[in-house]
């Protein structure tokens, strides 16, 4: 089958990263959209106009199934997209529900962009899952530039990240939910931060096991670099140095692969 994932811009990659070693006998195509990242900060109606542009792309591209790989993406508009397009369409979800199952009765922080905190879509999971008295929301919407400029572990970027964590005392926290593709690839700085007891938990394998149950498809342990075209705002990426970079963002994300 031929996948979609989008997302603003790399964050997205992350998901990728993953589907791309569980499915590898699937194709895919990446769409990220640089000419308009970050979403998390634009008011909503214009994420969702952004939204609406790329999924008419990658229709068009005869997708079996798309990934909306952009937490800020999902919250702003994958109901509207369920109800215009009937493939299967599957959204990020901050994994609140995990830290929950992982460390019941205890205080998680999740972190997303400003958009996803202050949206309706992510109290109503608080709702859902129960969390109303354990889930404390922190946005850290700055990572997502730092990301889009490949600096992932310098001074300020561990600056910026102790500033945003010095309110909190984290010997009351279970983990920190990282609600933002963005965010996977500063695992090292955080983990380096935060108290050992402090999980790092994201939702890509929670979204895959989804996409895997929704499209009929099948995991597999063969091991092969799968079929991936990518896409910047419907721009094809052809140029060596452009897939460098991105080759260098899988490398990134290899490196954050297992750190928790």
């Amino acid at each position: 089958m031929k996948i979609g994932f989008f997302d603003s811009g790399i964050g997205g990659l992350s998901v990728l990263h993953h589907a791309m070693k569980i499915l590898p006998e699937e194709e895919f195509i990446f769409f990220a959209d640089e000419d308009n990242v970050p979403y998390g900060t634009k008011p909503r109606e214009e994420v969702l106009a952004l939204v609406e542009s790329a999924f008419e792309f990658l229709v068009a591209q005869e997708v079996g199934a798309i990934v909306v790989a952009c937490n800020t993406a999902t919250s702003v508009a994958v109901r509207l997209m369920r109800a215009k397009y009937s493939l299967p369409i599957v959204g990020m979800e901050p994994a609140i529900k995990l830290a929950l199952d992982l460390f019941p009765a205890r205080k998680v922080l999740v972190t997303a962009t400003e958009i996803t905190i202050t949206g309706e879509k992510i109290q109503a999971l608080i709702d859902r899952v129960h969390a109303r008295e354990f889930a404390e929301l922190k946005a850290l919407s700055e990572l997502v530039e730092f990301a889009e400029r490949m600096e992932f572990n310098s001074p300020a970027v561990e600056k910026y990240l102790r500033a945003e964590f010095a309110a909190y005392d984290f010997s009351e926290f279970s983990s920190v939910v990282l609600g933002c593709t963005h965010f996977n690839y500063f695992k090292d700085t955080m983990r380096k931060i935060l108290p050992p007891h402090v999980k790092l938990l994201d939702g890509n394998a929670g979204t895959l096991n989804y996409l895997i149950k929704l499209a009929g498809l099948q995991t597999s342990p063969v091991k092969k670099i799968p079929r991936v075209e990518y896409f910047y705002s419907g721009r094809r990426v052809t140029s060596e140095k452009e897939l460098a970079q991105l080759e260098k963002y899988l490398r990134r994300l290899d490196e954050m692969y297992e750190v928790s």
